[in-house]
């Protein structure tokens, strides 16, 4: 089901200058979003051995392509992990040729704007720079779009959290017509690791209160508000150490992996083998798992193996 049209009038020359924008005052902006039901051939493709591009060009073309989830005029919002003032080598953030592509392949699917945010934990100028991530997208033909300001986030009701009842979201994602989420697969030292569900943490204003509340039942009643319409995991470099934050190039390891699904609980199941642990390992994907946000058994499910 495609999300509301995104307010025109809102966007303005700050969108590409790299400012948040603003939106009208309107209720229509904190209805709950909902993600295609598109038929795929695959629940989840699992990629290795390439680099970020190839793989994405594979996995996504065994789905169909990006216009199975990318309409003719829609606008788009990329949400890679951002969070850290810390280059790529170190993989705290997303890979940024793998944004890159990806803002690529939504331009050659007809979007009209594809927009690239996140609530950053570091500065967020500093973060985009030196993640790589906002040279790569300005490439690409994206907009970047800093995530720093409490205007740009308005409150939603989290009707199936147990413990998470309410939330900020940024309003780019609220009014989006496609939401893609883009993780780093890393080690975390409050949620065990950080896949597709711990990333949605950077589209919400107010996330040192589920820090402080059960943050892995609130990463997991989170989830059954927001389904981004693709998840696409970057496992290429993986921090298995020391994360978020990433400390040092020696806790990194490179295994050339993505992991591309609808579904994050099943996305964020397989990545947890690939760093090496039992998705009952992280707790907010079994808890995920029961609040119906999606499944982690994936031995039910149809995936697709590509080595490149």
């Amino acid at each position: 089901m495609k999300r509301r049209e995104f307010i025109k009038k809102s966007v303005g020359a700050g969108v590409v200058a790299g400012t948040a924008i603003s939106v009208l005052n309107n209720e229509s902006l904190f209805a709950i979003n909902k993600y295609k039901s598109d038929d795929l051939p695959y629940d989840l493709v699992a990629i290795k051995g390439g680099g970020p591009e190839a793989m994405f060009d594979k996995a996504i073309a065994s789905l169909g392509g990006m216009s199975k989830f990318v309409r003719k005029n829609q606008t788009v919002v990329v949400k890679p992990n951002i969070g850290w003032d810390s280059t790529p080598e170190r993989a705290a953030n997303t890979n940024p040729n793998l944004v890159g592509r990806i803002v690529e392949h939504c331009i050659m699917a007809g979007a009209k704007d594809v927009y690239v945010v996140d609530h950053t934990c570091n500065e967020w100028t500093r973060c985009y720079r030196n993640s790589g991530i906002e040279d790569a997208v300005k490439k690409a033909g994206g907009k970047i779009v800093a995530g720093n300001s409490s205007g740009n986030y308005h409150p939603v009701e989290i009707k199936g959290g147990k413990v998470l009842k309410n939330a900020r979201v940024h309003e780019l994602i609220l009014e989006s017509d496609v939401f893609i989420n883009v993780p780093t697969l890393k080690s975390h030292g409050g949620a065990r690791l950080s896949i597709c569900m711990k990333n949605l943490m950077g589209i919400v204003w107010n996330r040192s209160w589920w820090h402080a509340n059960d943050l892995q039942q609130c990463i997991a009643d989170f989830s059954t508000y927001i389904k981004p319409d693709l998840n696409v995991v970057d496992a290429y470099r993986v921090l298995k150490r020391n994360g978020p934050r990433g400390v040092s190039v020696n806790d990194v390891v490179t295994m050339k992996y993505q992991v591309l699904g609808t579904d994050m609980v099943a996305a964020d199941a397989a990545s947890t083998k690939i760093f090496g642990l039992r998705p009952e390992e992280v707790r907010h994907i079994t808890l995920a798992h029961e609040l119906g946000s999606g499944t982690k058994n994936l031995d039910k499910l149809k995936i697709n193996r590509i080595t490149i």
